[in-house]
């Protein structure tokens, strides 16, 4: 019988037993990373109980009132967290910038519920979606995968964008006599009027936190990533009324006045950071401002946006930020900022995000730092510290196997050979 096949019929199992909420299920892993400690420990038994880590222990024989998911040839460690993707959107980065106003609501809807499967199969248990285009859209797909109609990562959406009016949030390089539907423009904002009742339509609207587009973009036509897009009055009156409504704001922001603009404002997280200077990471540093720093991809736009005729300004702007953004983040490493783990998935296709790990060490964080990331700090970043994030009595066994060591080489966790979300094993 082959490794497919044999997890099929463990899932069949133990989609019975969490159905009856009668006995426990059990994990045998060859080895269990601890991320907290920064080590592996070998041969232990996980015991789950309606979709929670209930006990870990040495493995010491084959308990006799459940069934048993033999990982023991495997690394198992939390499920990873990405807290920057575009899952919602579905189709990912094109060379057309209007690329979203091509499909319609139930065509995205189907793509987004085919991408949210990569990503779950890819390792991912969660994911933030920092903005879908199509207003809200983000919002139904997160409702259908917690309902069970969609496999998918567990998701925490934006709604959309709160961006000033054809910057970096927009759908930008219409057509002549081309305009976007209402949908897409739910967060354009001028003034802070406008910002704080943007906020209550998305938050409204289902929204979990918000997104602000502080600065310029680098894939989007007529922004420059340099450029403050937002007063910085405007983004702190859209995080104060996202703060008054009991969430947070986060801030697409690359350059280096908007990043510390938007730290000012009071965002949890700042995203990309790509032109942060030393002042920017010192008050990221006092603060406690997480920076999700999506530091792979650009190498994807530079190789792939080039073969396949990406618009040139793109190119011109990927080039002008992404060395620059390595070595901030080698000096964010060495300041000891807070690091999340944010890969821009849908500018690279979905399901690859695993490849940043590498980059990451290659700019100074050690392997088990780098998986912290993706693990404890994302977690902590959400808010969701105590629930995602460890594979470790009362969290939820999200849990992810690979072959090998990823401690000694983080690049084993780009090939997946298992994925448990919630006690549900996930077929590879």
């Amino acid at each position: 019988m082959g490794w497919r096949t044999a997890l099929i019929g463990v899932a069949l199992a133990l989609a019975g037993i969490a159905a009856a909420h009668a006995a426990p299920q059990y994990i045998r892993a060859g080895h269990l990373v601890d991320v907290a400690r920064g080590e592996v420990q070998p041969d232990r038994l996980l015991t789950i109980v309606d979709g929670r880590i209930a006990a870990v222990g040495p493995w010491t024989g084959p308990p006799a009132d459940g069934p048993i998911l033999d990982w023991s040839r495997y690394t198992v460690l939390p499920g990873l967290i990405d807290l920057h993707t575009h899952v919602a959107d579905g189709f990912g980065q094109s060379n057309d910038p209007a690329e979203p106003l091509k499909h319609g609501p139930a065509e995205t809807a189907l793509k987004g519920a085919e991408t949210a499967g990569v990503m779950l199969r890819s390792g991912f248990t969660t994911v933030r979606d920092v903005g879908a285009y199509r207003g809200l859209s983000d919002v139904t797909l997160r409702d259908a995968i917690a309902r069970g109609w969609v496999d998918g990562p567990r998701m925490i959406v934006a709604g959309g964008y709160i961006t000033t009016p054809g910057g970096g949030g927009a759908v930008t390089g219409l057509k002549t006599g081309q305009v976007a539907p209402p949908e897409f423009r739910m967060g354009e904002v001028r003034g802070t009027a406008q910002a704080r009742a943007a906020v209550r339509r998305l938050i409204g609207g289902g929204a979990d936190f918000i997104k602000i587009i502080a600065t310029g973009a680098v894939l989007a036509v007529g922004s420059e990533p340099g450029a403050l897009e937002l007063t910085e009055a405007e983004i702190k009156a859209a995080c104060d009324e996202a703060k008054a409504l009991g969430k947070y704001c986060i801030a697409h922001a690359h350059g280096a006045e908007g990043v510390k603009a938007a730290i000012r404002a009071g965002a949890r997280t700042i995203e990309h950071a790509s032109l942060i200077d030393d002042e920017g990471i010192a008050l990221a540093k006092a603060r406690g401002v997480w920076l999700d720093m999506d530091i792979y991809n650009g190498d994807w736009i530079e190789e792939f946006g080039t073969k396949e005729g990406w618009p040139a300004e793109y190119l011109r702007k990927n080039r002008e930020t992404t060395d620059v953004q390595r070595e901030g983040f080698r000096k964010a490493v060495a300041a000891g900022v807070k690091l999340s783990f944010g890969t821009d998935a849908g500018v690279y296709p979905y399901g690859l995000g695993a490849r940043q790990f590498a980059y990451m060490v290659r700019y100074g964080m050690t392997p088990a730092q780098a998986i912290r990331a993706a693990t404890l700090e994302s977690a902590a970043a959400l808010g969701m510290e105590r629930d995602l994030g460890q594979a470790a009595p009362g969290f939820a066994a999200d849990l992810v196997a690979v072959e090998g060591d990823p401690l000694a080489d983080v690049r084993v966790l780009e090939r997946v050979a298992g994925v448990l979300k919630g006690g549900r094993l996930v077929a590879p």
